[in-house]
């Protein structure tokens, strides 16, 4: 009889689970023992959710969570809560972990190490950035605490460090709850995956909801009180109040723990893997947010933290993990974020993406209606593609629109996975009808301005 392996997990939120779960599926509990440690309350819940916890708009937070760690233990995979892992002992095949609870150590075991350690928020080495009241906002148990301190202390002022998608929708969920609301950036322009021309939209639909915008302005510090509390934060051009701060500054991969036992990461600071999510160190795996992909137009690595990629590497290592056969081939950069009514996405290459990654691009902009002129509720969207030059191939797209708009993206998402060219866009058999779509849909006008600037400029040549 072949001996018990066993699979341990660090990490239990979206790739971390499907690996064990699909591990499980392929292997019973005679065949391989699966242990999960997970530092926080929770696993397997929807991080993208927490926003809309702290808005009000999903008010029960347990609904964001898809299985409980008994659950996940009545299919015979063993969840410890509050357990972190400290240190990764590779040679010895074996992990230290920390219990948050008491502070006692002990080495667990492994046959094969499966790290989805997520991403570390950045935050500002500042005065005043650790003091009470700066919030970050990452895990379940991050929202939880913060909808309460908004329903307990009622808070009159916020300020949002950063104008990326946690940023914007952090911005978003605070207005609902009736605060006064500032977003302070260092860039130019909110959501700095966009264009600059797209990104303007976006910054006007910011203070279309009332969300007072300082762009171009670094944060230099947090003033506290003598209690240890925030009380504003201050700019190079000003000092503006606050009881409370959501730092929105983006993340970086949790390789940390990896790199420290040899692990090997790449430029984006992701952990390293093949298309079937094994890492270069043997028996070691890793998916979700701590690793890096392949940008399937770039060709260049990406570290990008999305709970779609973290889902499916997950799914793939675990199928591997399992005795099956299964890749990630990569991905296309596509996401959708809103602010109030005013939806935005984007896919592929921006224009300075496109140029940095050596393209040469044009870039077509078209404004169109997200239903027939005449339909009420027919809202404007601007749509913008990005191609190359000469070949006519898709690079990229990015929409801003209202209701209905930004859904579109997956259009151009499936013609970027597929190598299209705008020409060849143009005959994409969407649906019509004038409650949807234009009989031209936005997309299909958009890919014909393209193909014709395409055509224009190659007479040019």
């Amino acid at each position: 009889m072949a001996a018990l392996e066993r699979l341990l997990v660090i990490g239990g939120d979206a790739a971390g689970m499907s690996a064990a779960s699909q591990a499980r599926r392929r292997r019973g509990p005679d065949d391989l023992e699966i242990l999960v440690v997970e530092r926080g309350h929770h696993v397997s819940y929807s991080a993208c959710g927490i926003p809309y916890h702290v808005g009000g708009v999903v008010d029960d937070a347990d609904s964001l969570i898809a299985r409980t760690p008994a659950e996940f233990r009545d299919r015979d995979i063993e969840v410890r809560l509050r357990a972190e892992a400290v240190e990764i002992d590779v040679s010895g095949g074996r992990v230290r972990v920390r219990d948050l609870e008491d502070g006692t150590e002990r080495w667990e075991p492994y046959d094969d190490l499966m790290v989805a350690t997520g991403a570390v928020p950045a935050r500002p080495r500042l005065p005043g950035a650790d003091a009470e009241g700066v919030h970050g906002v990452q895990v379940l148990d991050d929202g939880i605490t913060l909808r309460r301190i908004i329903d307990r202390e009622a808070p009159r002022r916020a300020v949002v460090v950063g104008g990326g998608y946690i940023g914007l929708e952090m911005a978003e969920a605070l207005v609902r709850r009736g605060l006064e609301v500032s977003l302070v950036d260092a860039a130019d322009q909110p959501m700095r995956t966009l264009d600059p021309d797209m990104g303007a939209l976006v910054a006007d639909a910011l203070r279309g909801v009332g969300v007072d915008l300082h762009l171009g302005e670094p944060v230099e510090g947090f003033d506290t009180s003598a209690g240890g509390r925030v009380t504003a934060v201050r700019t190079a051009g000003r000092t503006l109040p606050a009881d409370l701060v959501v730092l929105g500054l983006g993340v970086r991969p949790g390789a940390d723990l990896a790199r420290a036992a040899g692990i090997e990461t790449g430029p984006t600071g992701g952990i390293v893997t093949d298309r079937r999510m094994r890492t270069r160190t043997e028996r070691v795996w890793a998916a979700g947010d701590c690793v890096e992909t392949r940008h399937l137009v770039s060709g260049g690595p990406v570290a990008i933290a999305l709970g779609t990629h973290a889902n499916k590497q997950g799914r793939v290592a675990g199928i591997n993990l399992g005795g099956g056969y299964a890749t990630f081939p990569g991905v296309v950069g596509t996401a959708v974020s809103k602010i109030c009514r005013v939806e935005v996405a984007r896919t592929g290459l921006n224009e300075r993406e496109a140029a940095d990654a050596g393209f040469d691009a044009l870039a077509v902009v078209v404004e169109s209606t997200t239903r027939a002129g005449y339909y009420p509720g027919a809202t404007p969207m601007r749509t913008k593609l990005i191609a190359e030059r000469r070949s006519g191939r898709l690079l990229g797209g990015q929409i801003v629109g209202e209701e209905n708009a930004a859904k579109r993206v997956d259009a151009l998402a499936v013609a970027l996975w597929n190598g299209m060219t705008v020409e060849e866009m143009t005959g994409l058999d969407l649906g019509y009808a004038p409650p949807f779509a234009p009989v031209w849909d936005p997309v299909l006008i958009a890919a014909r301005k393209a193909a014709e600037a395409v055509e224009r400029d190659m007479s040019k040549a």
